[in-house]
């Protein structure tokens, strides 16, 4: 019988607490409109925006959003840099409606490597909003596969290989356990994303192509989620006869 991962040792809770999504589709809107994949890209930003203004009633701790994979360098240049520059926009826009709304900004993956601006402008934004109560997690240049190698690696420096040492090194060790991933698009796959992380979360995969999520989204996929029987590789106890 498999057990819980490390990261799992708290009573789970029937509703979510962390929820992350890949955001797919951005693309498929803007051709299915006739409209340059900018544009798709920049409708994505808007879906995001609904998401963070929501997240205080929805009371989620945590939304992890897979925002550019360390894959998507393979894309053309020109896309590229429209994905860049429509990064610098969002943190000069939303950053001080973050704060103002105790949105605290996390980013996973190796976001360091980006170009220098960048950098500069998400380290200010992780300063402005590190008193957050919710955290709002982007995955920028994140590759599941070469974070848990990371991971593996630093553990092996501290003496001890194991699923415990290995989780408390990845980028997402002082988050909640992750307990609902949802792609949108229809795509089935994870994408190299929160590999480790989704060993026991709950999966759900809707054909809403990214642009047209809402917050209604979310908020049905979370009613759904809290009906779910989390067994962690268990089963739940047969009932008896007096």
């Amino acid at each position: 019988m498999g057990t819980a991962p490390a990261n799992h040792g708290e009573q789970p809770k029937a509703g979510a607490r962390h929820v992350a999504i890949i955001m797919d589709g951005n693309g498929r809107w803007a051709k299915k409109r006739g409209l340059p994949r900018a544009i798709g890209h920049q409708r994505g930003v808007e879906a995001v925006r609904r998401l963070v203004r929501a997240l205080e009633p929805m009371q989620l701790e945590c939304l992890t959003l897979y925002a550019f994979s360390s894959e998507n360098w393979k894309r053309s240049i020109d896309e590229v840099d429209s994905l860049m520059n429509l990064m610098r926009r969002f943190i000069k826009s939303d950053l001080a409606e973050f704060v103002a709304n105790d949105v605290k900004l996390k980013i996973i993956g190796d976001w360091q490597a980006l170009a220098p601006d960048i950098v500069e402008m998400l380290e200010d934004a992780l300063s402005q909003t590190a008193n957050g109560k919710q955290t709002l997690a982007v995955a920028l240049n994140y590759g599941s596969q070469h974070e848990i190698a990371r991971a593996a690696a630093k553990a092996g420096e501290k003496g001890e290989i194991s699923a415990e040492t290995i989780a408390a090194e990845l980028d997402t060790a002082d988050l909640p356990p992750l307990d609902l991933l949802i792609r949108t698009s229809g795509e089935i796959r994870l994408s190299n994303f929160l590999l480790w992380q989704a060993a026991y979360s709950e999966m759900l995969f809707v054909d809403t192509l990214w642009p047209d999520f809402k917050p209604e989204h979310l908020a049905q996929a979370l009613d759904d989620f809290a009906k779910r029987e989390r067994r962690y590789g268990g089963r739940l106890a047969e009932p008896t006869n007096g």
